[in-house]
């Protein structure tokens, strides 16, 4: 079965989205097959690959009901590997959440639906909402381990901690889900705060921070928008890079 990994923060806006999308395209590129997963009810990893209007079957009604299967979409072939897409749309996960809270064995939906399909894929990896609900819960139930993209600011590190004690209590679950990863995401080393913050989480976590940090940069936003991956837009070589530095730093880590 593939290793499956969950991308989660509390917090929003600190670059999950971007992180599961330019990550498992990074991995494809390097001749894996990867599954990517859109587990935010705003679906903005499906529409960061424009095909929301392809679109027929979402993650949230195969929740409520697992005999409509998981829905799969291609969005990236070609390459040496092939990426994946379980899409959102239509905002059906919201509406799944507060539906799933008096099903039987609510936390375990996503684990079942993926053991359907994991062993066709090298990694599956989980974009997860910025709260710490039920889809969320979920996600982390389905993975082994967590990627956790963070901002290097002070108020940041709450979301953090607030993750590291959501785990603690998922492994009721799922004993064995550590933290594969903590990723430095969005960071400007010109201002001394995220100087002084990333500086803190590497003496505080040591080598469980990615050596591989992703500054600031404009063309992961302008890629996301336009539905395409960071590397096919004009001037997103370097952002594209740091994905593939970070890809080879997750494999490395198993």
């Amino acid at each position: 079965m593939a290793g499956i990994i969950a991308i989660a923060n509390q917090k929003g806006g600190v670059g999950k989205t971007a992180t599961t999308a330019n990550l498992g395209t990074a991995l494809a590129r390097l001749g894996h097959r990867i599954l990517i997963v859109d587990m935010d009810p705003q679906g903005n990893l499906t529409a960061s690959f424009g095909v929301q209007d392809r679109v027929e079957q979402t993650i949230g009604k195969a929740l409520l009901d697992p005999k409509i299967g998981l829905p799969v979409v291609c969005v990236r072939d070609g390459l040496d590997g092939c990426l994946d897409l379980v899409p959102e749309h239509g905002a059906t996960l919201a509406e799944t959440e507060s539906s799933l809270s008096n099903k039987l064995g609510r936390e375990f939906r996503l684990r079942e639906l993926l053991a359907t399909v994991a062993d066709r894929y090298r990694l599956v990896l989980i974009d997860t909402p910025p709260s710490l609900g039920l889809l969320t819960i979920n996600s982390l139930v389905a993975a082994s381990r967590v990627i956790v993209p963070t901002e290097a600011r002070f108020f940041s590190l709450q979301g953090l901690q607030g993750l590291e004690a959501t785990i603690d209590g998922v492994r009721y679950y799922n004993p064995t889900l550590e933290i594969l990863g903590i990723l430095l995401s969005k960071l400007d080393r010109r201002l001394k705060e995220e100087q002084t913050v990333a500086n803190y989480l590497r003496e505080q976590y040591g080598d469980r921070v990615f050596a591989t940090e992703v500054g600031t940069n404009s063309k992961i936003l302008e890629a996301a928008s336009a539905g395409q991956a960071v590397n096919d837009i004009p001037g997103g070589g370097r952002a594209a890079e740091l994905y593939s530095q970070l890809a080879e730093e997750v494999l490395a880590r198993g």
